[in-house]
């Protein structure tokens, strides 16, 4: 179609995110102007969710019913469903107890220790839950948007469950600014410095 083009796999928790977020990126450019695809480097240090969370601004966030509560209050931090009694396995994970594969994001509460787990759409649905580390209770909206990195003045607008899929939604905003900065350096032939 006239076009070079290039992809790469690109993980958000080394480009100054505390996120483990994978996607792959494109770029294709038209071969008539013969421009070479640029890529972030990926960092060689990673953003925790310790350091991600500290100072962050109180919000609204969604709440656990009382038996969630009571069940992922069992959970350690960084842990997941593995970690409860095998009865309370069966009670909360249903059909899929006995289904195969890793289910790890099922009772998931998050570690200081390391980015987070990608956010999505919601912080407390079964297959993707996002306990905070310490208290028991899904991130709050801005907790969100810190792991996206999203400026704490940043106004999301709408109901609650619109706010985090704005969020989970996003490309987060420090991966972004990396991309921006090669597609500017692909176009204008100058490369600088941008990485402070």
């Amino acid at each position: 179609m006239g076009y070079h083009y290039s992809y790469k796999l690109l993980n958000a928790s080394y480009l100054d995110v505390p996120q483990k977020r994978e996607r792959i990126f494109i770029i294709a450019t038209r071969k008539d102007l013969n421009i070479k695809p640029i890529f972030p480097t990926e960092n060689s240090y990673i953003i925790t969710l310790k350091e991600a969370l500290k100072d962050c601004p109180k919000s609204q966030g969604v709440s656990y019913n009382q038996r969630k509560k009571e069940i992922m209050d069992l959970v350690p931090e960084g842990g997941n469903w593995r970690n409860l009694p095998e009865e309370i396995q069966k009670e909360y994970m249903k059909n899929s107890y006995y289904q195969e594969g890793g289910r790890t994001g099922f009772a998931k509460r998050l570690s200081y220790h390391e980015p987070s787990l990608t956010v999505t759409c919601s912080p407390a649905q079964t297959q993707t839950e996002r306990c905070h580390p310490e208290e028991t209770r899904p991130l709050t909206v801005r907790e969100y948007a810190r792991i996206q990195t999203f400026p704490d003045d940043w106004e999301f607008m709408g109901s609650l469950t619109g706010q985090y899929k704005q969020i989970g939604n996003a490309v987060p905003v420090n991966m972004a600014y990396h991309i921006g900065k090669c597609l500017i350096e692909m176009l204008t032939g100058k490369s600088e410095s941008y990485r402070q």
